[in-house]
This record gives structure tokens, C-alpha cells and sequence, in this order.
């Protein structure tokens, strides 16, 4: 199997963020309970996002998963476009707006790194989390660059390789298995979510972006309190992860990196 086939199959059998709920599958309560906990964990998002400033704007996310940030894009009043590679993705999705009265303009099962739209199509596009996971994460981005309109503006979030959570996993699948020689790429690749999964650093994302032909607006990679501050663990833990946060700083050791474009 190739590694697209793998990264599909790990993602169809579950959509992202889907397993935190045992209510009945497409229920309101299933959605419902989705999107609470997203927001609870994640709760940078609506910053980043600011989905009601973009209203009117005609917008892609690329990989809507659940569809939890693709709702939110419904209700603000965007023209939404969603793509995932996952056919359970596309169905959750519209299960979920069916649910909600919401309506988008395209929901579709297509890969990022082929997306089907003519160049220049979109004001927008958004992707939480998603690139990063594609076998050939460049090729994705230049799918992105080579859809919005130029004008236009591109976010992502994509994991940042110089923080909190890749030195976690460091520790317990190198230091503590007696193989410290082992990369922090190396570790996310094999242990974190689906096979072949990427985390990069800010000037890995400049050149990419310069590659691509996108100007960086803004990178922000604040540490997480849920998942680089360890928000869901005891105190112990927490302590620890804050000290560890305050010596290499706050502003610099985040999983998350939050990336604006410019085209």
C-alpha cells in the first residue's frame, strides 16, 4: 500500500477529533459534543480563524474532517468549499450541516495535493492541521498557492518541530527506549497520528512560502496550554511543562504553528 493509501485509511476509519463522543453517531448530541470539546482544547482557533471576517468571501478549507471549523465558515456567511481525502470526512460533513440548516457551496472527496479548482479561484483558504500530514506536504502547499486569488490570503496550521509536545515524544520513543540518536522528525513521523507525519520549523515555512510565491504575514507559535502545557494532566506534569515553557520561552516552543500568507 502506498503511503497516500495508509494516510486515507487511517483517517476514513475515524474522522479527526470525532472519537471524543459515544453518542450516537450523526446525532445533534454527536455533533454537538464534537464541536464542544474542539473549541475546549483548541481554543486558539477563533483567533486565528476569525471566521465572521470573512463574510461574503468565497473560501476553501482543505481537509474539513468533522467539520467543525467548516460550520463555523457556513454560519459566517462565506462562500464554503471543503475538500478531505476521506470519504468519511465528506459524509460527517454533511450529516453535520444537514443537522445544523447550514448549506455550503462544494463539499467534495479530493486530495491536497491535486486539488481540482482552476488557479486564482479563492479569497480564502484555510487548513487546521491537515497538510502536514499528506505524503509530499510541499506539493499541497503549492496546490494552496496556486488556488487563492492573488490578494488573496492563505492559513494553516502545521506542527512546529522545535517544541513542547515533538520533545515529549522524543523522550518516550528515543530517550526512553535507549535510542537518543533518534531526530525529533524521525519520532513525529512514526508515533504521532497517521504514518509519514511532518512538523516544521518557522524557516522551513519562509522558504516554502518564498518557493510557492506567498509572503508571510505572521507565524505564532505560542505554546498550547492544552496540548504543550499539558493542560489535561496532573499538576506534576503541568508544573513541569511550564517551567520547561518559561526557560525556552512561551512565544517559541508551541506544537502549534499558526502561519498567515499573503499572495
Amino acid at each position: 500500500m502506498t503511503l497516500l493509501g495508509e494516510v486515507h485509511d487511517y483517517w476514513n476509519r475515524e474522522s479527526c477529533g470525532a472519537g471524543v463522543t459515544d453518542a450516537p453517531k450523526h446525532s445533534r448530541e454527536y455533533f454537538e459534543e464534537i464541536e464542544r470539546y474542539r473549541y475546549l482544547v483548541e481554543p486558539e482557533i477563533f483567533a486565528f480563524a476569525q471566521f465572521t471576517r470573512h463574510s461574503g468571501q468565497k473560501m476553501l478549507e482543505v481537509g474539513v474532517g468533522a467539520g467543525t471549523d467548516f460550520l463555523q465558515w457556513c454560519r459566517a456567511g462565506t462562500e464554503a468549499h471543503g475538500i478531505d481525502l476521506t470519504e468519511e470526512a465528506i459524509a460527517n460533513v454533511r450529516e453535520r450541516l444537514n443537522i445544523c440548516g447550514q448549506h455550503a457551496a462544494e463539499l467534495k472527496v479530493a486530495n491536497a495535493e491535486a486539488l481540482p479548482f482552476p488557479d486564482d479561484t479563492f479569497d480564502l483558504v484555510y487548513s487546521w492541521g491537515v497538510i502536514h500530514h499528506s505524503p509530499d506536504t510541499e506539493k499541497a502547499f503549492s496546490e494552496i498557492a496556486r488556488v487563492v486569488r492573488n490578494g488573496g490570503t492563505v492559513k494553516l496550521m502545521l506542527y512546529h518541530r522545535h517544541s513542547l509536545v515533538a520533545f515529549y515524544l522524543w523522550v518516550r520513543y528515543a530517550l526512553l527506549r535507549g535510542r537518543p540518536w533518534r531526530s525529533l522528525s524521525d519520532v513525529v513521523h512514526h508515533h504521532m497520528e497517521s504514518i509519514g507525519t511532518r512538523a516544521y520549523t518557522r524557516s522551513e515555512v519562509r522558504e516554502m512560502a518564498k518557493r510557492n510565491g506567498l509572503s508571510v504575514r505572521a507565524i505564532d507559535v505560542t505554546a498550547s496550554p492544552t496540548y504543550d502545557l499539558l493542560g489535561q494532566y496532573p499538576w506534576p506534569l503541568r508544573a513541569g511543562a511550564y517551567v520547561l515553557a518559561a526557560l525556552l520561552g512561551f512565544s517559541r516552543c508551541g506544537w502549534y504553528m499558526r502561519i498567515e500568507l499573503t499572495k
